[in-house]
């Protein structure tokens, strides 16, 4: 009974560990690897392989391996239905879709193999183990599913909060004088979010020979946000049509802010809604017992209960 239980729990501490080194760690500035270089005598190959990070040692490898497993009994609509919603989630950790796919591979192995473990240290009957098994290995492969679910939310929320900020620095440069690509620019170098980055990866594109129809559809297929995809249409139709991209900039910029608007005002009309369940559940109860739970007790000492029943 105590080795399957330490088992499991080394296997435990391992997933622990690989999420962890999933984050990456401290990353290096060019001239403090240069001076690393030049400053220090030759590496063996042990040593160089030593030096690299556990991710890049250990993990990379597992995860590479996952998925050349994984992506042999997928569909290639899917693996690139996985690259959208990477795209869509700001590509986080720089993971391609095969790298996902090796990690909700990963994760499916870990969870069902920890749970088989426990099941076999609790002595559970072999029908049981083989279910849960199998449960908690397709729970641990959607786990990421969801993870990623979460981030393309948050990237869009913050993406329609900084939205309406971005306009008008763009409408406030082009009447300046500037070219769209100029304000876009300008935005780029202000503020460090989703949507100022989105922006500088347009400016790369255009930058590298895209033109600026294709670069603007691009960044509005990659955030997958209704109010960035209407401002990326009103823009290229006033390019087309030879409109004033000023108007259609303060145009769009008026539209943003009365939908902000409407945004907090109907989340403050749901406001008392999404308060009833901790009042009713949690907030009332509390009262009650500090109120009345004296007085309980005082009649429960006083036998006025037993004088009644």
């Amino acid at each position: 009974m105590l080795v399957p239980l330490v088992v499991s729990l080394l296997a435990g501490l391992s997933i622990l560990l690989i999420f962890l080194a999933l984050a990456g760690g401290k990353e290096t500035t060019p001239l403090e690897q240069r001076l690393a270089e030049y400053g220090a005598r030759p590496l063996t190959l042990e040593e160089l392989e030593l030096s690299q990070p556990f991710s890049e040692r250990v993990v990379k490898p597992l995860i590479n391996a996952s998925a050349r497993f994984v992506t042999r009994f997928l569909p290639k609509q899917y693996v690139e239905s996985t690259r959208l919603k990477l795209e869509a989630a700001g590509n986080p950790n720089n993971w391609s879709a095969t790298d996902f796919l090796g990690v909700r591979g990963l994760a499916g192995a870990m969870l069902g193999g920890l749970a088989l473990l426990f099941l076999n240290a609790l002595g559970a009957p072999i029908s049981q183990r083989f279910l849960l098994t199998i449960v908690f290995a397709l729970l641990g492969f959607q786990l990421p599913v969801i993870w990623l679910g979460g981030k393309i939310s948050s990237r869009k929320t913050e993406i329609i909060r900084a939205l309406p900020d971005a306009l008008d620095l763009l409408t406030i440069s082009v009447e300046a004088g500037l070219g769209f690509d100029a304000a876009m620019a300008k935005v780029n170098e202000k503020w460090d979010n989703e949507l100022s980055r989105a922006f500088g990866r347009a400016i790369a594109e255009m930058r590298m020979g895209q033109s600026r129809r294709d670069a603007l559809r691009n960044m509005s297929a990659r955030m997958d946000v209704p109010e960035v995809t209407n401002f990326v249409a009103a823009v290229i139709q006033a390019d087309q049509l030879g409109v004033s991209i000023a108007k259609v900039l303060r145009i769009q910029s008026e539209q943003m802010r009365i939908r902000r608007r409407q945004r907090a005002e109907e989340k403050a009309q749901q406001a008392p809604l999404k308060m009833t369940f901790p009042l009713v559940f949690l907030i009332f109860p509390s009262i009650y017992i500090l109120l009345l739970g004296p007085a309980i007790l005082i009649l429960i000492h006083s036998n006025v209960f037993g004088t009644l029943f």
